[in-house]
């Protein structure tokens, strides 16, 4: 731990604070980034890359993080505000051509996020253990998973039969 690699030169301060102490909070922890990804909805190269200013993270990463450490829910308020801030001033990737920029690939300007895509309940939660945001049947999406992994199955033992005899 503590042993960082250098962040750009070229940060805005906000940005480089925030990041700094992001830094101090996961250091807190005492836990290496695969232990962070496993106790968080987000995987250890997104944290390496939230840590290396290489892409900001997103809120509900911050709040995965603070909930972790144990923060209190004041410093909590002000990792939020810092978020904000360094969010605001971080620096924008390169537009590509043809897009507008600041929107995502295969997504039109100002579209609303798809259902399941913003993850307000529990960040510390993977998204299979998250509670459900409305009472009802399992999604549909679920259920088509289910049923192409069963398939998938049924297919694979099908075919080793076969080649076996």
């Amino acid at each position: 731990m503590g042993a960082w690699q250098p962040l750009p030169g070229d940060l805005p301060l906000e940005v480089r604070h925030f990041v700094e102490q992001l830094r101090q909070l996961k250091d807190r922890t005492g836990l290496s980034l695969v232990a962070l990804g496993a106790r968080t909805a987000y995987s250890k190269s997104s944290w390496q890359r939230y840590l290396n200013a290489t892409q900001p993270p997103p809120r509900q990463a911050v709040a995965a993080l603070c909930r972790v450490a144990g923060v209190e829910k004041e410093e909590a308020e002000r990792f939020e505000v810092r978020w904000e801030l360094a969010v605001r001033a971080w620096p924008k990737p390169a537009a590509v051509p043809g897009r507008p920029e600041g929107t995502a690939p295969g997504k039109p300007e100002g579209a609303a996020p798809a259902e399941g895509e913003e993850y307000e309940d529990d960040p510390t939660l993977p998204w299979w253990d998250a509670p459900p945001k409305k009472s009802g049947p399992p999604s549909r999406r679920l259920l088509v998973v289910a049923v192409a992994l069963a398939v998938t199955l049924v297919l694979a033992a099908v075919v080793g039969a076969v080649a076996l005899g």
